[in-house]
């Protein structure tokens, strides 16, 4: 019987002995699989493990990620047969070694096209319009068929985490304070006049649109709400062995703007190259603006009326030669010419005591014009350590140069006697912006999973104003400003990134140290310098349940500098009842961002969902307040803000032909000011709801409905605006040539926006009525031409591509990934 007993107990031993080291033997199969024709990773694709010499039933099954790495745990030893396929590619086999532990590295892994594949299967939508990540979102302008008659800030309009109100106005996770790259480079005029660039810029001109709302420690600490990065259309860099070029011309005409712009890129061996110029001239209708103010001494009305006209062209090159296999240069020059001008007549009617006085009236004849012609130029140096490409060093300088000429006259006539001088003034601006950047980043990963991001980087900044005012046409050097501003700034950054498995994390920190110089050749400020460094944390993890969703918790702090026109004391006397100046004093604003994502997607339906709350106690904001005479209005670092949010963008595909958008949020916004002893908060919220349609005979109809409720500021609010945009194209002669046409209308008030606002301190109120001419109709005509059947792709930057497929034959499915050995 003991014996017995025994033979039973070691049997069952030795048998769970076998089976944990059955479950226990695995081994780490990781790589990346690309498109051997564009040099791009291959998302989605199918990975399966076979035993050797049976491909009847997987062991294993999963797909790479949206850059097409894989790195997965297999169970067993021996030797496999892995399996790689994906939609419309060669499927390709490589055999393995499994040891039941450690890692197999099957390095990069090229598929190569099967067009016969193809047959039996309807493409959809080739590719999704919204790359969606716990940290930043990428809206594929190229892809948007709507994107051919439209400008950058129609797309905007489209984009999760964006918001355009009915003046233009751009904000980025519900902050005004963001910045502007150019292909993942910070573009100083582009920061500083967004929303009038991108209103004269075809989207065409655009290859995709990134919204980074929770930089990493790589990036600038600079900008509260994030980075908007504007990729342009300029893709190149694909392999050795595809040589050609693609290029496009485009036309527009319409009521309100004219245009055309030519776009070009191709390879020759190691070199490829790129082109684009493009001009637009935008002439708005006449905006009106009535008000009705009453301050301690006196109220008034006015009315008034004004003119825009804003040429705008912008022409950029880029160059790229492979060195060797593993090293590139690459060179690129961006040149932007923008002159605006404004030109009115305002009606002003005075009541001083509050209408004790009998009442004064005068009219206001006035002159804008700003011209900038701006320079930025790059030159990097990349070099790659390991086959796979994800350990790598770069060094990039960078050159911006901005200038700006601006002048403002004000020609005015009185009824009767004034108690305000209303001599005719002029003002005559020069400011100018030169740039120096250089910057070292270093990317090496170790073990499984985890990585290592670090770098340097030193900026130096030179800003100067020479701002002349006349009276009268007599300078005036008590009135007059002339000051230059040194803003160096140094920075250190490391970076930690982890996988394990479903679960990832980043740690990221960045040391800026900026050294301030301040001198005043002309005026009433006083010379000052000043350095100060600061830390930026930056920290998110994330969970990948399946292949199809994610999610993610994200922190980071940024800051925002005052720039010049902040900082500048100059007093803008334009209006002979209103003060405007900046103030030297600023400190930098600190804000803090905690954010939960979820993003989710299937074949027909794209979901991301951002609840978030950011918070600042230095904020830096615009106020008035009425000294006895004027009205002054300058900055400070006056308010507490948070801001409590949800945002939401569905992208559905409901059937073969006809897709449903959703963007918007709502958030709760609360701010404080002890400064003022003032409070405002309340609930805001934004919504567009399109609709893309594939009609009969190839027709293709875009239509959307864009709302926004009331926004807070400190002192008051502005009132909300609805809009309706409806475009139609068609493709002729095998797509080459697209014609569309677009419109643009306010939904009210005779396709005008009618935009109301209020702002209040302890001794003034200010209504205003604002009307904007909004409605648009414009012409595109777009031909593509080229001998290279696909475009190519830019150096590191990996292709999104989760295509929505509808198949008519039996086939695998995305979906099946999950369904191992049925």
């Amino acid at each position: 019987m003991e014996l017995k007993s025994f033979v039973r107990r070691s049997s069952l031993t030795a048998v769970l002995l076998f089976v944990a080291t059955i479950i226990g033997a695995q081994t780490t199969l990781k790589g990346v699989v690309v498109d051997k024709a564009q040099g791009a990773g291959e998302p989605f694709a199918t990975v399966r493990v076979f035993k050797q010499g049976n491909t009847t039933k997987a062991e294993d099954m999963f797909l790479t990620d949206v850059e097409g790495v894989f790195s997965h745990e297999v169970s067993g030893k021996g030797r496999y047969d892995v399996v790689v396929s994906s939609l419309g590619k060669n499927e390709l086999k490589q055999t393995v070694e499994l040891t039941g532990s450690g890692v197999v590295d099957m390095g990069t892994l090229y598929l190569t096209e099967n067009p016969n594949e193809l047959e039996g299967v309807t493409v959809i939508a080739q590719k999704p319009l919204v790359k969606m990540e716990t940290d930043k979102m990428t809206y594929n302008v190229k892809e948007d068929e709507d994107s051919k008659v439209s400008t950058v800030l129609d797309m905007l309009r489209k984009v999760p985490m964006v918001t355009v109100d009915g003046q233009d106005n751009i904000s980025v996770n519900g902050s005004s304070s963001f910045k502007v790259y150019v292909d993942g480079k910070p573009n100083v005029m582009f920061s500083s006049n967004p929303s009038v660039i991108f209103k004269s810029m075809p989207a065409a001109a655009v290859k995709s649109i990134e919204v980074v709302t929770n930089p990493g420690a790589k990036y600038d600490a600079e900008g509260a709400g994030g980075v908007l990065n504007i990729i342009l259309d300029r893709e190149m860099v694909g392999t050795e062995d595809m040589n050609g070029y693609n290029g496009t011309l485009r036309a527009e005409v319409g009521n309100t703007a004219w245009g055309g712009a030519a776009f070009l890129s191709g390879q020759q061996g190691r070199l490829t190259y790129s082109a684009n110029i493009l001009h637009q001239q935008t002439r708005p209708g006449t905006t009106k603006v009535s008000s009705l103010m009453d301050q301690q001494l006196y109220s008034q009305s006015s009315e008034s009326r004004t003119k825009t006209k804003i040429p705008f062209t912008m022409g950029s090159m880029a160059l790229s030669y492979e060195l060797d296999s593993m090293s590139s240069v690459s060179l690129s020059a961006e040149i932007t010419s923008m002159n605006m001008k404004n030109t009115g007549r305002t009606e002003t009617g005075l009541a001083v005591g509050y209408g004790t006085d009998p009442g004064h009236a005068y009219g206001n004849d006035l002159y804008m014009k700003s011209s900038n012609t701006s320079f930025s130029g790059s030159l990097d140096y990349q070099r790659f350590f390991n086959k796979e490409r994800t350990s790598w060093v770069a060094v990039i300088y960078q050159l911006s140069y901005d200038p700006t000429h601006s002048e403002t006259r004000n020609d005015f006539d009185a009824v009767g006697g004034m108690p305000f001088d209303i001599t005719d003034r002029y003002s005559d601006n020069h400011e100018k912006t030169t740039e120096h950047t250089l910057q070292m980043d270093y990317t090496k990963p170790f073990g499984t999973g985890n990585t290592i991001n670090t770098g340097a980087k030193l900026m130096m900044r030179k800003a100067t104003s020479d701002a002349k005012y006349y009276l009268a046409n007599v300078y005036k050097e008590d009135l007059s400003m002339d000051y230059e501003h040194h803003n160096n700034i140094g920075a250190l950054y490391a970076e930690y990134e982890g996988k394990w498995g479903i679960f990832g994390a980043k740690a990221g920190l960045r040391y800026e140290h900026t050294w301030q110089d301040i001198e005043y050749h002309l005026g009433n400020g006083q010379d000052f310098k000043n350095d100060y460094g600061t830390l930026v944390p930056s920290a998110s993890v994330s969970i990948t349940p399946s292949p199809m969703s994610n999610i993610g918790l994200t922190y980071n702090m940024r800051i925002s500098r005052p720039g010049i026109t902040y900082l500048n004391p100059y007093v803008d006397r334009s209006s002979p009842t209103a003060k405007t100046y900046g103030n030297s004093d600023l400190d930098v604003e600190k804000t803090h961002n905690v954010a939960l994502v979820f993003n989710a997607f299937s074949q027909k339906i794209m979901l991301n969902l951002n609840l978030s709350h950011n918070f600042t106690d230095n904020g830096i904001e615009q106020y008035s307040f009425d000294d006895g005479m004027y009205l002054n209005t300058t900055y400070g670092n006056i308010v507490k803000r948070h801001l409590t949010g949800l945002n939401g963008y569905v992208n559905w595909l409901v059937f073969k032909d006809t897709r449903l958008f959703v963007n918007g949020g709502v958030s709760y916004v609360d701010l404080r000011s002890d400064k003022l002893d003032a409070r405002n908060n309340g609930w805001q919220a934004n919504f567009m709801g399109g609709l893309q349609q594939t009609l009969p005979w190839k027709f293709k109809l875009g239509a959307y409905l864009i709302g926004q409720t009331k926004s807070y500021t400190l002192q008051g609010w502005s009132g909300g605006a609805n809009l309706l945009i409806g475009m139609l194209t068609r493709d002729f002669f095998n797509d080459k040539l697209t014609l569309g046409i677009q419109g643009l209308t306010g939904l009210s008030d005779g396709g005008c926006l009618k935009i109301e606002t209020m702002s209040r301190g302890k001794d003034f109120i200010n209504h205003m009525n604002i009307r904007v001419p909004i409605y648009r109709i414009s012409f595109t005509a777009t031909y593509a031409f080229g001998n290279t059947k696909k475009n190519f792709q830019q150096m590191r930057r990996t292709s999104v591509e989760n295509d929505f497929i509808e198949q008519k034959s039996q086939g695998e499915m995305i979906q099946g990934a999950g369904n191992i050995g049925n």
